[in-house]
């Protein structure tokens, strides 16, 4: 299995002298990988460091107790449901202990009833997370990220759009509540990608572009994730054609941070 991402600051961030609020992470283990990727909200002083914690916490929250890619769908349904909420409270104490740090003040559990705990929102962040594990795929998310899959026949699959509204951020109240948590099986798997919601307008089409009316939503761009796949089979997954792709005038013009993290299955 090839693992690689990249992430690049956007160009209104740099010029703002903002630095970049996306962070990835993977954890290859061998015949599957779990994949994060997370947004931190830009309104926000600290989400740079909220959305590491955020990878961080998913990727070892979901590396546990991981089911045999034949296990029964309910095995696996069950599984990564409960999983999502583990990941966003595992968050929340990384930001609470974080914080307490800060401040010198006591983590929430021992914090006196007339002292209020310091704002968890002060590290906002997003999360898309997936455990790969051919033929199976499950996904946790939390804000406005977006997944696709591609088959081996080189078929683009949206399987996680966008958020037509407002998205919660994994500090939001409920959040653990609001996790959108859900499996694929694919036997012809041929690759998992995870974004950020500043990469939609490059990997993404509006419907329009394809005929259809705006209630059918966005669609994979016409050969994008097969191109990256390509391009990453070819470089021995090294992850520079990620980089350049991010980097190229046509990603330039969205102005946000991009971060685009795929896992490829073997071939044959």
């Amino acid at each position: 299995m090839i693992v690689a991402g990249a992430c690049v600051q956007g160009t209104a961030h740099l010029a703002a002298a903002q630095g970049c609020q996306d962070a990835f992470k993977a954890v290859d283990l061998g015949g599957a990988a779990v994949l994060a990727v997370s947004d931190g909200a830009g309104s926000r002083e600290r989400s740079a460091l909220g959305a590491h914690l955020a990878v961080d916490a998913a990727c070892r929250v979901l590396v546990q107790d991981l089911p045999d890619a034949g296990a029964a769908p309910e095995r696996w349904t069950r599984w990564i449901a409960g999983r999502g909420q583990r990941v966003v409270e595992a968050y929340l104490r990384a930001v609470a202990g974080v914080l307490a740090a800060d401040t010198g003040a006591a983590p929430p559990e021992r914090t006196p009833p007339e002292r209020t705990p310091p704002d968890p929102g002060a590290l906002a962040a997003t999360l898309t997370a997936a455990v790969v594990a051919p033929p199976w795929v499950a996904f946790v998310s939390v804000g406005d990220g977006f997944a696709a899959l591609l088959t081996r026949d080189d078929r683009g699959h949206l399987v996680l759009p966008p958020p037509a509204g407002p998205a919660p951020f994994l500090s939001s109240p409920g959040a653990a509540l609001r996790v959108r948590t859900f499996t694929v099986w694919e036997p012809e798997l041929g690759g998992v990608f995870l974004a950020t919601d500043g990469l939609a307008a490059l990997a993404l089409d509006h419907p329009s572009v394809h005929g259809l009316p705006p209630e059918a939503g966005p669609l994979p761009a016409a050969g994008f994730f097969a191109g990256v796949a390509a391009s990453l089979r070819a470089s021995g997954g090294d992850a520079e054609p990620l980089r350049r792709l991010l980097s190229g005038p046509d990603a330039a013009r969205t102005g946000d941070d991009l971060t685009l993290l795929c896992a490829l299955a073997g071939e044959g």
